[in-house]
């Protein structure tokens, strides 16, 4: 809906309606925008009559205002507007030069008493005030007050709003401006007020290239309207008839001059005749002058006045993996490993090797990216044991997270899982499979790491001289030293640079962050700009379980991604809250990554819902974000804890190999094959701020919609209805807001529906846990 001016908040019905019947905008400097309201050529351009005058830049903390009728005044190099050059000294200058600009300038006549002077004090002009001549304020997406970037990715549709007024009855109007990163303004997306008599005008625009942009509100009279309503109210009262016609006439002429030729320019100008024609009566003349294709052609190319611009703020698009895609997590150890029931015989390990083998089943189930937790050495000292006892065997492989041992540490691959070229390897035979690799980074190390003896001053040290092991009480975690970043922030800076390019030259695109939240934020953004300034595709996804003013900030530091709460939020008033948050301004600075369990998090729902509770999680997690993930064991229903009560798996594979049989056949995998091939298909499930719930009138009963254009401009709409309860199939009134009717097909049944303004769902978790409906147009 590039373009589009509707609120987020339009009815379904409306969406529908009018999306189906819009078309998708012309691409200009790599600017998409509404093909039926393009704006003039210079879309920036701040001008009274002709649309197409280059645009003038606002400064960064200003707004401007033009008028083709005002007086020209000088500019300073500063630009505040001067009838005189300053009398001023300079700041620091001399007595005798203080004394000397004091004195009355050369046949200027004798200086004023001070009272006189006092009263002819410098007036206060329109380039002293913050505010612009039409004010224009509260623009959002607005991140810090506009000192970070609002977020977007190439071709995601996102709203620009801002509160737009004037004195008096005048209409006014607005438009958006975005420009690329090299400056260059697309034709600019008109603005509609949202609610009448709100004040409050929204747009959408889309990005079309990665970089640094910006976007800018513009507000201006718009005389046309205005006239337009006084005619409509003054002609049939017979009020100063042919005063206002003529008045009409003018301004179309003036209006026509910024209509191309080629665009209908003699459309205006045949209307301004018809207003000056006497053979008419005056209605008609009116009617003329309202027509249709008149009001089209000045929407397209308005004529506007007194423009006042907002101050430009930043907007960072990245590539769509940034907001677009699905997750696999596996440990590569596991792929391939042998390991004796008995005990007898001493676990092998797989290998990256063996790991590239369960590559291609995973591309088959339509995942984008394969996350591996951390592939280094690991230490032996306070090594974990199985469920993470404290006394590990001969045998135990311990953590992946306790990182560093004799054989290297966050730049080395774990002898038991290969080389670096085995890493290569993996890496190439991903990408083969058009998937991407993205790699843990944990930062903190294993008493056995390389830095632990190089650089002692990275870690705390308690009274006894020993190092601080990582707690979070009750827990302990002997087997591993977090990092004090006091001692040398610049050191740790260069050196975590240094090993996140490593594994970047190594065909790592996307870090996984294991806990940024226990470092400094300042570190973070830090490492994250020097990253983004070479490598701006490189893409970070922030594993902070924490207080939302972390999770946000990190999101504003740079983090492209971010875990969430979805695994806790399970009932329908939870989630419709939860997810409206992220969806709405939350998303202009943190994007959510969905992920149903983690090899730390298998919640209780999963515990006790049976394969239903699997498929119901997944369907929420594919539809409501367009980034979720799984972990390697989800597709066949793991679910025992370590005991009633925990959230950790029986044989957490975090301590101990776990080989698994893919050869089973009753898995989930062929539902999240359905479901990610509807995600690849569809570019309704790509976005997040089109999410909108609809009303049910059962609790258990999950209703929410998402809406985008395709690339050939029609509407993809998409209704998903979610029976919350794994146990009890669930009725449910799904109401909609227009009266219908929409013929709809249910992708993961095949089934055809016809919906309305209310419609009757029934839901069998243990077959049909959901519907995911395509609305197509009105059936008849």
């Amino acid at each position: 809906m590039h373009g589009d001016t509707r609120d987020q908040s339009t009815p379904v019905a409306e969406t529908l309606d009018a999306a189906v019947a819009e078309s998708a905008g012309r691409m200009d400097s790599d600017t998409r925008t509404d093909a039926a309201m393009p704006g003039p050529r210079g879309a920036g351009a701040i001008r009274t009559e002709r649309p197409d005058e280059p645009a003038r830049q606002p400064g960064a903390d200003e707004s401007r205002t033009h008028r083709a009728d005002a007086p020209r005044k000088r500019t300073t190099r500063r630009g505040a507007s001067t009838a005189e050059p300053s009398a001023a000294p300079a700041e620091g200058a001399s007595a005798p030069a203080r004394a000397a600009a004091a004195r009355p300038a050369a046949g200027r006549g004798r200086a004023k008493p001070a009272a006189a002077r006092k009263t002819a004090a410098r007036t206060t002009t329109e380039s002293d005030t913050v505010i612009g001549r039409i004010p224009v304020l509260d623009v959002s997406p607005l991140v810090d007050a506009g000192r970070r970037p609002a977020k977007a990715v190439v071709g995601e549709t996102f709203p620009v709003r801002a509160t737009v007024f004037r004195e008096g009855h005048d209409a006014v109007n607005a438009n958006v401006v975005l420009r690329d990163p090299r400056g260059r303004s697309g034709p600019w997306t008109p603005m509609r007020e949202l609610a009448e008599g709100s004040d409050r005008w929204g747009a959408y625009v889309t990005p079309t290239a990665p970089g640094r942009w910006s976007y800018l509100v513009e507000a201006w009279s718009d005389p046309v309207a205005t006239w337009r309503k006084a005619a409509s109210i003054k002609l049939p009262a017979g009020i100063d008839t042919a005063l206002v016609l003529e008045e009409g006439a003018q301004l179309l002429e003036r209006a026509a001059a910024g209509v191309p030729k080629k665009d209908g320019r003699a459309v205006v100008l045949a209307a301004a005749e018809a207003l000056r024609d006497p053979g008419l009566p005056p209605l008609s003349r009116l009617a003329a002058a309202l027509a249709p294709e008149v009001q089209e052609l000045l929407v397209r190319f308005p004529l506007r006045e007194l423009v006042s611009a907002s101050r430009p703020l930043p907007l960072q698009v990245d590539r769509e993996r940034a907001l677009f895609g699905s997750w696999y997590e596996f440990f590569p150890r596991s792929e391939g490993a042998v390991v004796d029931p008995t005990g007898v015989e001493p676990p092998r390990s797989g290998t990256l090797r063996t790991a590239a083998e369960r590559l291609p089943a995973i591309a088959a189930m339509g995942f984008d990216v394969v996350y591996l937790p951390p592939v280094h050495p690991i230490g032996r000292a306070f090594r974990k044991g199985p469920d993470n006892t404290l006394t590990a065997g001969p045998h135990d492989v311990g953590s992946p997270w306790a990182i560093g041992s004799p054989e290297g540490g966050h730049d080395a691959v774990h002898p038991d899982l290969g080389t670096i070229e085995d890493f290569d390897h993996f890496v190439a035979e991903a990408t083969a499979l058009h998937l991407e690799v993205a790699l843990d980074f944990a930062l903190q190390c294993s008493p056995d790491h390389p830095w632990v003896n190089k650089h002692p001053e990275w870690f705390s040290h308690r009274a006894d001289g020993t190092i601080a092991y990582a707690e979070n009480p009750p827990k302990k975690y002997q087997d591993i030293y977090p990092i004090n970043f006091d001692q040398d922030m610049d050191g740790i800076v260069k050196e975590t640079v240094r090993v996140l390019r490593f594994w970047m030259a190594h065909g790592v695109r996307i870090f996984r962050v294991d806990n940024p939240h226990t470092k400094p934020v300042v570190f973070w953004e830090r490492v994250l700009a020097d990253i983004a300034r070479t490598d701006p595709d490189v893409l970070f996804l922030a594993e902070a379980f924490t207080r939302p003013a972390m999770m946000h900030t990190l999101g504003k530091i740079g983090f492209h991604q971010s875990y969430t709460y979805f695994t806790w939020r399970t009932g329908k008033a939870e989630l419709t809250e939860y997810l409206t948050e992220l969806a709405g301004e939350t998303a202009a600075h943190m994007r959510p990554n969905l992920f149903a369990n983690t090899p730390d998090i298998l919640h209780a729902y999963l515990q006790h819902g049976g394969p239903a509770a699997f498929a119901i999680r997944a369907v929420l997690a594919a539809t409501l974000s367009p980034s979720y993930g799984v972990y390697a064991g989800y597709e066949l229903y793991e679910n025992e804890p370590a005991h009633p009560g925990s959230e950790e798996y029986l044989h957490s594979e975090k301590y101990e190999l776990r080989p698994r049989d893919w050869s089973r056949t009753d898995t989930l995998a062929p539902l999240l094959t359905v479901l990610n091939r509807l995600r690849r298909r569809h570019p309704a499930l790509q976005q997040l701020r089109s999410l909108r719930f609809h009303p049910t009138d059962n609790d258990q009963v999950l209703a929410y919609s998402k809406t985008a254009l395709t690339p050939d401009g029609l509407t993809d709409h998409l209704i998903t209805v979610v029976n919350l309860d794994p146990h009890h199939t669930q009725e449910a009134t799904v109401t909609l807001d227009g009266d219908g009717p929409y013929a709809v097909h249910d992708e993961l049944t095949g089934a055809a529906y016809t919906w309305g303004r209310h419609n009757y769902v029934r839901l069998d978790p243990s077959a049909e846990p959901a519907h995911l409906l395509t609305v197509r147009r009105n059936p008849a």
